[in-house]
């Protein structure tokens, strides 16, 4: 049995590598690489269509065939990406494929030259008849290594379980419980670690507002010893998948695989990811036009860092970046100005009582997370932002460790950011003494 430390030691193996140790990759090799660029960043797939051209080749080559029927698909690959070049030049995915194919045509034998065939021309395999034992899916749970809590030592202190969301305007609590209100348009970073990463991607909810909401989702699971192989997660406005990107409900084929596992909780509305080798769960929704995002991970998962990974972008760990975070007081304050005043905000439909009013049917706690119902109420008019902040505080609840910490009250807020000012001056005052205590000891010598 391996203790947490000998777990947190154990590096994933980088499944959608190219080339390396694992030897001769597959077609499944290069997809990943891909599906890998594309979630860190998704631009690529408006912009040059990468990813049709990896879809069409995953599908032409998902199941196993001859030599030639791989090479002919490679090819027709190799076609696609080419076209490809003009809007693709410069981005990361797109020489990335490059790059896949001709070490896969090497290593394939095959030749640049030849017929090509479009994935869809292909005569589809048989169905293969039922299996006669349970497969993949239906399977035992796998050994002990792949569940968290069984894997820990009993002599150990029992996991420190910690909590992120990500809902509305969009509004943010790290696992440090820092509550904040940030603009972060565009691709972010929520979590990045040896085990998994998510990313989202916000967009404007007005016109000219700096308010944004989430509009994508991405989580990549990263292969785990005999427990899961790699898998991707990817949700939009209006796709809401009850699996992962290649189909699947569980972590493949390997003896753990029932340990990773998409359950559908309501079609279209709410999706549940657990994933019990490394003792996390993940809640993602759509609420409106909008997706919210919460996790529940242990401390020990949260901080498995990277070699060489500096971790400052990651929102859940350490927040949104100063120049990213709204104060909605100050916004909150002209808004109460604008209703005293008699006037509602342009455009939005909502004054600041009539928004506190919709806000307290569903949050009776003026905690932070009725506030940030009240902010995105007035920033945007969108009343579906109420269920957003309901469900976030419901999803709390669920995957919080400490009830008593449930509800964030603003002094809470402003108590955290007091001691982050404080712990900085401290620092900063130890730092400058370090300085003038090493310059005074040389000054001593030289003398």
């Amino acid at each position: 049995m391996q203790s947490p430390r000998e777990r947190s030691e154990v590096r994933p193996r980088a499944g959608w590598m190219v080339m390396g140790k694992r030897g001769r990759p597959s077609a499944l090799d290069v997809c990943r690489v891909l599906a890998v660029f594309l979630a860190l960043f998704p631009a690529v797939s408006l912009q040059c269509k990468i990813l049709k051209c990896n879809s069409e080749f995953w599908a032409s080559t998902s199941n196993s065939g001859p030599e030639e029927e791989f090479c002919t698909a490679l090819r027709a690959y190799n076609s696609c990406v080419r076209r490809t070049a003009r809007t693709c030049r410069g981005d990361l995915a797109y020489h990335s494929a490059q790059h896949g194919i001709e070490d896969l045509m090497s290593q394939h034998n095959c030749s640049k030259e030849g017929p090509t065939s479009q994935p869809h021309a292909r005569t589809p395999l048989p169905p293969p008849p039922p299996p006669l034992l349970p497969d993949s899916q239906e399977r035992s749970d796998g050994p002990e290594v792949c569940h968290y809590e069984r894997s820990i030592s009993r002599n150990t202190a029992p996991p420190n379980y910690t909590h992120c969301g990500f809902f509305g305007d969009p509004h943010l609590r790290t696992f440090d419980d820092d509550f904040q209100t940030c603009k972060v348009e565009g691709a972010w970073p929520l979590i990045h670690n040896k085990y998994l990463s998510v990313q989202v991607t916000n967009t404007p909810v007005v016109p000219g507002s700096l308010a944004t909401a989430t509009s994508k989702l991405t989580i990549i699971f990263k292969n785990f010893q005999e427990c899961v192989d790699q898998k991707m997660y990817h949700a939009e406005t209006d796709e809401l998948p009850a699996a992962f990107a290649d189909g699947s409900k569980n972590g493949g084929d390997r003896h753990g695989a029932n340990t990773l596992r998409v359950v559908e909780k309501v079609p279209g509305q709410h999706v549940e990811i657990q994933a019990r080798y490394i003792g996390t769960t993940i809640v993602v929704r759509q609420v409106g036009r909008y997706l919210t995002f919460a996790v529940r991970m242990p401390e020990e998962v949260v901080n498995s860092v990277e070699e060489g990974d500096n971790q400052d972008l990651y929102l859940c760990l350490h927040g949104c970046p100063a120049n990213q975070r709204i104060d909605f007081r100050n916004f909150r304050a002209r808004a109460a100005e604008a209703h005293s005043a008699g006037r509602a905000r342009s455009g939005v439909g909502f004054t600041y009582q009539s928004a506190k009013a919709k806000c307290k049917e569903r949050l009776p706690v003026e905690d932070l997370y009725f506030q940030s119902c009240v902010f995105d109420l007035l920033s945007s008019g969108d009343i579906n932002f109420t269920m957003a902040a309901y469900y976030a505080f419901e999803d709390v609840k669920m995957l919080h460790s400490n009830s008593k910490r449930y509800h964030i009250f603003e002094k809470d807020a402003f108590m955290s950011r007091a001691a982050q000012r404080s712990q900085n001056l401290l620092s900063l005052f130890l730092f400058n003494l370090l300085a003038v205590l090493l310059w005074t000891e040389c000054c001593t010598l030289h003398l």
